[in-house]
């Protein structure tokens, strides 16, 4: 079934609870996550405008965020073939780069890229995570199936960016939905789990998987368990944190193709008394659906629009930039800095002594309100080495106190504000201090998404530019200027641009 064809079962839900067949038959009941999954991504429904805008923003905004990391040798080192040379004549194309790949290769490359600098879009609930992530799965599946015949149907069905979009509200659903209410990262697991699992769930639909077949590759999405969040905490804070949404994504469109090929699906991969993931690693706990599946999570996308830094932390940024006309010049004098946040940044990104990477830094509230008090601004080049051996940094680490605010606690959970707030208030030696600067909402919050559109074409020109001639960077602007345009676009056309 090629992707984007309507259904053609009454109801695919049921038909997956009734019966499951594969090279070894199986008329188990599915549990009910993966049921709800895979009757999702294969069902035939319309999306919001302002989700299908959206959706378009985030692409380019993926895409803008890859190339910004082409300038990364840490980065570079891990892309392309994973033996030199092994490439694939008319295979998909990574951004930024002269290379055609298999597409489980390029998955990675493309979902290590858009994830490196921490710049790319956010979602934060009871887990947290990325749902622009799964791009890599996708525009690496879109772009070989529309230059290839499918080689699992034989189809040679033309794929648009349109259908990119759909593949994308889907994925950005799944991920964040899951995320609501199962908090995997306190039970010591990864976010990037939920890459794999929504990638998973597109890639097998996109290589025309219908129900049956998407809730089968689902079972061994999270029969794989998930990957543990050992590299993003103290004292084991590392690059790792950069490159594991790419080897979900890598892992997903495996698992697609696998599953149609025929390998068999697990029915109670979650539930199974004892050896399902719920006993093994979820503490026993169900894991839930929260809210009917359609296109919430993408209505309320968060962007990062001025600065590549934890979501968790990027009000406090935006706070310490408007105090830094009035401190810079004075830091040598400063007492304390109150910083109050909400108890996921406290539990997250409230760190103390010594920080030892970028990974390490761009995760750290003090250092990022450190920088902006510093510099007024903050980049990619402020996580480096050479900026974070400034001796003023820890000077100004030290005389922090980060205190959690139970309202911005409370409002974080609220699913009618959904908000990320922080404040930042400087105290001097002499007795004076600055007043006390809060932001609920970040500039790429959907409250503020109007405000923020201007600015994401900002930062996606900027990224062109690094690697395109002003000719191309008009075209690409161009491209994403005309939705209807680029909805009816060929796959495989628009990956041709980023060469």
């Amino acid at each position: 079934m090629a992707f984007g064809v309507e259904v053609r079962v009454a109801n695919p839900i049921d038909e997956v609870r009734m019966s499951v067949e594969y090279e070894v038959k199986d008329t188990r009941e599915y549990d009910s996550v993966l049921v709800q999954l895979a009757g999702y991504v294969c069902s035939s429904r319309k999306y919001s405008e302002e989700a299908i805008r959206t959706a378009a923003l985030c692409l380019m905004d993926s895409l803008g965020c890859a190339l910004q990391a082409l300038k990364y040798p840490a980065c570079t080192k891990l892309l392309g073939p994973v033996v030199p040379g092994a490439t694939l004549p008319n295979g998909s194309r990574v951004p930024g780069c002269s290379w055609e790949l298999d597409p489980v290769t390029a998955a990675f490359n493309i979902g290590t890229m858009i994830r490196w600098l921490d710049y790319n879009d956010t979602w934060l609930a009871a887990e947290w995570g990325h749902p622009s992530d799964n791009f890599g799965a996708i525009l690496a599946l879109a772009d070989y199936l529309d230059r290839n015949a499918n080689p699992i149907s034989d189809s040679n069905h033309a794929v648009t960016v349109g259908d990119i979009l759909n593949a994308a509200i889907q994925a950005y659903e799944i991920q964040g939905i899951l995320a609501l209410n199962n908090s995997f990262n306190r039970v010591g697991l990864d976010h990037v789990l939920l890459v794999r699992v929504a990638s998973t769930a597109v890639a097998t639909r996109m290589l025309g998987g219908d129900v049956r077949q998407v809730a089968a590759a689902l079972s061994h999405a999270w029969i794989d368990g998930g990957a543990l969040r050992t590299y993003r905490h103290a004292p084991n804070t590392g690059s790792r944190k950069s490159w594991a949404a790419g080897d979900a994504t890598r892992r997903a469109v495996q698992l697609a193709l696998w599953t149609m090929r025929g390998e068999m699906g697990y029915a109670t991969a979650l539930s199974a008394k004892q050896w399902g993931f719920q006993d093994v690693l979820f503490r026993s706990q169900t894991i839930s659906i929260a809210r009917p599946l359609d296109c919430y999570v993408m209505e309320n996308v968060l962007f990062k629009v001025s600065f590549p830094a934890e979501f968790h932390a990027q009000t406090a940024a935006e706070a310490a930039m408007q105090l830094y006309p009035s401190v810079h010049h004075r830091l040598d004098q400063v007492e304390r800095i109150v910083i109050e946040t909400q108890e996921s940044g406290m539990r997250i990104i409230n760190k103390t002594g010594p920080l030892y990477n970028p990974a390490d830094r761009d995760h750290c509230i003090q250092y990022i309100t450190a920088i902006g008090l510093l510099f007024g601004d903050l980049t990619a080049e402020h996580y480096e080495d050479r900026t974070a051996a400034d001796p003023r940094i820890d000077l100004l680490r030290a005389r922090m106190h980060v205190v959690e605010n139970e309202r911005y606690s409370r409002d974080y959970l609220d699913p009618d504000k959904r908000s990320i707030a922080n404040s930042v208030q400087v105290f001097f030696e002499d007795g004076t201090s600055t007043e006390r600067v809060e932001i609920e909402y970040p500039l790429g919050h959907r409250r503020r998404r109007q405000e923020a559109v201007p600015n994401l074409m900002s930062k996606f020109r900027r990224s062109a530019e690094l690697f395109y001639t002003p000719a191309q960077v008009a075209r690409l602007e161009q491209i994403f200027s005309d939705l209807d345009a680029l909805v009816a676009m060929r796959a495989g056309e628009f990956m041709s641009f980023w060469k």
